[in-house]
Formats: structure tokens, C-alpha cells, sequence
């Protein structure tokens, strides 16, 4: 879900529209754990891009 934000938008109203879009029950961030399979280590990847450029 995405909301559109524009720049003279009251404080209130952008808390009310988030909240809504949220919900009462939260977000369920445990169902996206373990989603993505790495053939490595995400340290090592991440250092590997890193020194891409020397």
C-alpha cells in the first residue's frame, strides 16, 4: 500500500492516514524472515561489493 504525501498536508491528517493503513493489528514483519536465500555471507557480499572499485 502506498500513500501520497503532499508538502501542505496537516501533521493530523498524515497520522490518521498512516495509522489507517497500518491498522490495528500492526505490521507482521516475522512472515518476510528467511525470504531471501544468500549463496554466502551478507558481510561478505557487502565487503566484496565494497572493493568493487580499487
Amino acid at each position: 500500500m502506498s500513500i501520497v504525501i503532499k508538502k501542505k498536508s496537516p501533521k493530523k491528517n498524515l497520522s490518521k492516514r498512516f495509522n489507517k493503513a497500518i491498522g490495528s493489528k500492526g505490521v507482521d514483519t516475522m512472515k518476510y524472515c528467511g525470504v531471501i536465500k544468500l549463496p554466502k555471507d551478507a558481510l561478505a557480499i557487502q565487503k566484496e561489493l565494497r572493493n568493487e572499485w580499487e
